[in-house]
């Protein structure tokens, strides 16, 4: 219960990008934010679109890929319009509960990605390291069980820290200097006792952030002695640009959430968080699809064609 001096906090505020509005820059960066907002949502609609419909993208890979755009798809339309908003107008504002379902949705979807992330590093040391094993090892059903796994397992650990945040107390303040609710931020709010919380969130990370990037980098350690024995340069090249896409997208993922979660941070340490979060939240779903999409041949052919066929149909 909140204490006689202090009110009970209904709604919260976000002031995240207030030095903007107040510099006159909020439109600029709107329209900015904006257009990565609708090239995130066409290129990752696209990917999804591309690779239902496609017999020739049946393969494994390309089911974590699109299970990976499915991710960003809800990732971006959970964050991208409340920063819209806080940009344009210096603020925005949330019920507490609707801060906390942002947080839900947000750290739900992250897991999955971060998970999908592994399962796509298992796939490529597959592919690479034990060739001749692969197509018995990760077949259709294989997948799907991977990513089932993804999903199910992101949705349990999220919900169980869940049911403690719904239990704080939240009196006195309600500003939050940030232009979404994460977990930071919330305990801020909070007058209860949030070690029980604090303990959950440390395993959690360690869980979702710290033991697959770990898997990830002895996959990529397993990959990279492997390709060195490749004779051929052109099998050398050949077989690092099988997992070159991926191996980008993960190294801005997780270098993104080890700078915010891991690094120190200086004086201006809201600002960088800020900073750090626009990395993971805007960067790494507008990147994706790009990156996929450009280096991958198959994809990329299947594009031209789709391009092609809406040509012809407009003339």
């Amino acid at each position: 219960m909140c204490e006689d001096n202090q009110t009970t906090v209904n709604e919260v505020f976000l002031h995240g990008f207030k030095h903007l509005y107040n510099n006159n820059l909020n439109i600029l960066f709107f329209f900015f934010f904006l257009l990565i907002f609708i090239a995130i949502l066409v290129g990752n609609l696209l990917i999804i679109v591309l690779i239902s419909v496609s017999h020739h993208l049946r393969h494994p890979m390309y089911f974590f890929i699109k299970n990976l755009a499915i991710a960003d798809v809800f990732f971006t339309l959970n964050i991208l319009p409340a920063l819209l908003h806080v940009v344009l107008w210096g603020s925005g504002h949330l019920s507490v509960t609707g801060c906390i379902l942002q947080y839900y949705l947000h750290s739900f979807l992250a897991f999955a990605q971060s998970f999908l992330l592994t399962v796509m590093s298992y796939d490529r040391y597959l592919a690479i390291c034990h060739p001749l094993h692969y197509a018995s090892i990760m077949n259709i059903r294989h997948g799907l069980c991977l990513v089932s796994f993804s999903w199910i397992f992101s949705y349990f650990l999220i919900t169980s820290e869940i049911i403690f945040v719904f239990q704080l107390q939240f009196c006195g303040s309600n500003y939050i200097d940030h232009f979404f609710c994460d977990i930071a931020q919330i305990l801020d709010l909070s007058s209860s006792d949030k070690s029980i919380i604090i303990w959950v969130d440390l395993v959690i990370c360690f869980v979702t952030i710290f033991f697959p990037f770990l898997f990830v980098v002895v996959s990529y350690i397993c990959i990279f002695v492997t390709i060195l024995k490749i004779s051929s340069i052109t099998g050398r090249k050949k077989a690092f640009s099988t997992c070159s896409s991926h191996l980008v997208i993960v190294s801005i993922y997780y270098g993104s959430l080890i700078a915010i979660y891991v690094v120190p941070t200086g004086e201006n340490s809201q600002n960088e968080n800020m900073f750090k979060s626009l990395i993971y939240t805007v960067l790494t779903p507008f990147i994706n699809p790009i990156v996929y999409s450009l280096r991958n041949k198959e994809i990329l052919e299947i594009l031209m064609k789709f391009i092609n066929s809406c040509t012809r149909a407009n003339k």
